[in-house]
């Protein structure tokens, strides 16, 4: 048996053996993916033989996140698996990819709730479990690459992939992002961190835009979240982003992919572009003449992207001519071949290459009871309560309820869910009337997309004829497939937004409802934050549920009638408008300086300001904040040590107390000051969090470590240093909610 072969022999020696045996063609092969649409045709499931060939060319991964059954997706794959293990030469199985940010993206797989959403959760233990769930559906169809976590921050909300992000805040990021990696490849199913690095942010707020910013930022703000997500949680693999940062494209980008990912981390594992990335280098960024194809796989591969994706130009198809030639370094070639090799022989598919089950048992892994429970659980502890005017929720389950809204009986879903999937899963309104003991009724009011406002009248006289009415309004995405048919959006991927105000009738529906003086609870369901805070004041209630899972109306419904008391934090801060954006908690020193906030009063007067002149430029609702049907008091803050080293590790202690007559969960968030510092840097930053049930009445002691060498700066040299001196840490119930503090001191 060749030693590449032979489990129990050391991986490099395998890698090393294995590409001795390998040609040129053969080490490109495992360097450009190929598709399941080669040898199938999704529509009608005929076989093509010849197309298997074509893997001969394209066998590193095989990209299989297109619509079609699942018993034909997982027979399709054992296929593909089946002749490059017997029918080539060497016999090196694929990487089958898909898609899963919330959910594996096939037919009847759990669909959960956006990661935006996710992280309100607060709860790194759930976003493991859901990792787990997406990893057992994939491996029982024999897919064992999925392209998610996004290591990606919102900061620039007019973006439209915001709701594919874990939220503004590297740290919260971070942790969920780990969680996923963890419970993801915990089930033999690699995870694919993308889009790396700091692609969220773009000029404009527009897909694909340049990112302006400088390496201190780049290293303080944007890479942490992938450094945790990537390294510490041991990700197979890297996405790189379509963006440049810096005037550097970051598929070309030498500097991040390598001298940062490989030298200074010590990644061993492969990058791999996003779709079509590869094509920008000339065409977008203009560093070569369009299809010159020596160029481009020249910048990519020596950067340090190893995998081209989704292009129909084969670039990559240039480098055994580039080597020939002399102009590229066959140890290139060798280095990222070897990433991916690794990357296999880690998880075990030279000796279980195919690990999906018969189709008589893919029904027990997919779609199950448990994982449905579990995707209700997730989306009602994402929820966030926003405004609860004189304690209106929980609302009694014996109401009359009008449930009204262009988003009340129609699934909601951000973008990445397969084609048809509307048409699944539980709405609002399906929610309540499940749920209620009282008299449902529905009425849509207006169309989304439309200005028309011809259906108000049936929706004021449904809400006139109920005890309450509930008003689901907000954003849309679409589907993977119309997402790309030019159908109309609010969010998703290139579809962004110079306005985070509710589009055409919506505002004026909630308006009318409001004026017929029933208590009126407003429920965004969105993929981004809203900023219509007149809302805020007028409606009786006011909740935030971004994109939600198939479950969203029962979880909504657990939420509005109190069999869950909402413990949603916001992971995104919420503008006053798009125009004080951005709003992140997190800002330099120097940054949010307020001398005077105008605003344009209710009756029309105009009260002059200076930040802004008629607006504030604080959030309207800041990171981390959301309210419960419970009250909580927080008690001094202690800390295990005042004088510390680099090397040690602080506790520190508060003690929460339940003062209310209902159990209930809340979110500790522990923040640290840098008091002095040689440069500028935030103001403040999350360091920890802790999600606690206390029983009504009831007390618990919560202990939040801080490791002291995570709080470092890069210094004017742009090294990394925890400087000496004072650090202020702050705890309570949001960034802005402080409810106490403690000082330390570094020597």
């Amino acid at each position: 048996m060749p030693l590449y072969k032979q489990p129990s022999a050391p991986i490099a020696s395998r890698i090393s053996d294995l590409l001795s045996r390998m040609t040129l063609e053969e080490k490109v092969s495992q360097l450009s993916p190929g598709d399941i649409a080669f040898w199938m045709n999704t529509t009608t499931n005929a076989f093509n033989p010849t197309g298997l060939k074509l893997l001969e060319l394209h066998s590193g991964q095989i990209y299989v996140g297109r619509v079609m059954p699942s018993d034909w997706l997982a027979s399709n794959v054992k296929i593909a698996q089946d002749y490059l293990v017997h029918n080539t030469s060497l016999g090196i199985p694929a990487l089958i990819q898909s898609e899963g940010i919330h959910g594996l993206r096939i037919g009847n797989a759990t669909i959960f709730n956006s990661p935006i959403g996710q992280a309100c959760s607060w709860n790194v233990d759930l976003i493991g479990k859901m990792a787990g769930v997406i990893a057992k559906e994939s491996r029982a169809l024999g897919v064992n690459q999925i392209f998610a976590p996004l290591g990606d921050l919102a900061r620039e909300l007019r973006f439209g992939r915001v709701e594919e992000t874990f939220g503004e805040d590297g740290y919260l990021a971070a942790e969920m992002g780990y969680a996923y990696v963890k419970g993801l490849q915990n089930g033999n199913v690699s995870a694919t961190v993308k889009h790396f690095a700091a692609f969220a942010s773009p000029e404009q707020g527009l897909n694909l835009g340049p990112v302006h910013g400088g390496e201190r930022e780049l290293r303080t703000t944007y890479l942490p979240p992938y450094k945790r997500q990537i390294i510490d949680a041991g990700a197979y693999s890297v996405m790189s982003s379509y963006n440049s940062y810096d005037g550097v494209p970051m598929i070309a980008n030498h500097h991040v992919l390598t001298e940062i990912l490989r030298e200074e981390w010590g990644y061993k594992y492969w990058v791999i572009s996003d779709s079509g990335g590869t094509d920008r280098i000339c065409d977008v960024f203009k560093m070569c003449k369009v299809l010159d194809k020596n160029a481009t796989a020249t910048y990519a591969l020596e950067a340090g992207n190893d995998v081209e994706l989704g292009t129909r130009n084969f670039h990559w198809g240039a480098i055994p001519g580039l080597i020939h030639s002399g102009n590229m370094l066959p140890s290139v070639l060798d280095t990222a071949v070897s990433r991916v090799l690794r990357a296999k022989f880690a998880m075990g598919l030279f000796e279980n290459p195919y690990l999906g089950l018969p189709s008589n048992e893919q029904v027990s892994a997919m779609h199950t009871t448990n994982h449905i429970e579990l995707a209700r659980q997730l989306d009602a502890e994402s929820i966030v309560l926003l405004e609860n005017h004189n304690s209106i929720l929980p609302l009694s389950k014996n109401a009359n309820i009008a449930v009204i809204g262009p988003m009340a009986d129609f699934m909601n879903y951000g973008d990445y869910v397969i084609n048809g999937s509307q048409y699944h899963g539980i709405t609002p309104y399906k929610g309540f009337k499940r749920a209620s003991k009282g008299v449902v009724t529905y009425s849509k009011g207006c169309e989304r997309w439309s200005n028309d406002q011809s259906g108000f009248p049936e929706a004021v006289a449904s809400a006139l004829a109920a005890d309450v009415a509930i008003v689901v309004v907000g954003t849309w995405s679409r589907d993977s497939t119309e997402l790309w048919q030019n159908l109309n959006a609010t969010t998703g991927e290139h579809v962004d937004v110079s306005s985070l105000k509710l589009v055409g009738a919506m505002p004026h529906l909630v308006s009318a409802i409001v004026a017929t003086g029933k208590p009126t609870i407003v429920v965004f369901s969105s993929g981004k934050p809203i900023t219509e805070p007149w809302i805020s004041t007028k409606a009786s209630a006011l909740i935030q549920q971004f994109y939600p899972s198939e479950e969203g109306g029962n979880a909504l419904a657990d939420v509005i009638f109190g069999d869950v008391n909402p413990s949603g934090k916001l992971s995104v801060g919420f503008p006053y408008d798009v125009g004080t954006t951005p709003v992140y908690y997190d800002y330099l020193n120097s940054g949010r300086e307020i001398i005077d906030v105008g605003k344009e009063e209710e009756n029309g007067t105009l009260k002059f300001g200076h930040s802004y002149v008629l607006a504030s430029s604080e959030p309207l609702y800041e990171f981390g904040y959301g309210k419960s049907y419970s009250t909580f008091t927080y008690s001094e803050v202690s800390l295990s040590k005042t004088t510390v080293a680099v090397t040690e590790t602080i506790i520190a202690t508060v003690k929460i107390t339940n003062n209310s007559t209902r159990d209930g969960t809340e979110v500790v968030q522990l923040y640290i000051k840098d008091v002095i510092s040689s440069v500028e840097v935030p103001n403040m930053q999350l360091k920890g969090f802790e999600k606690i049930m206390v029983k009504a009445g009831e007390a618990k002691q919560v202990r939040i470590a801080i490791k002291v060498e995570d709080l470092g700066l890069w210094n004017i040299r742009m090294k990394y240093v925890v400087e000496p001196g004072e650090f202020l840490v702050l705890i309570g119930s949001s960034s802005k909610d402080l409810r106490g503090n403690a000082t330390f001191t570094v020597v």
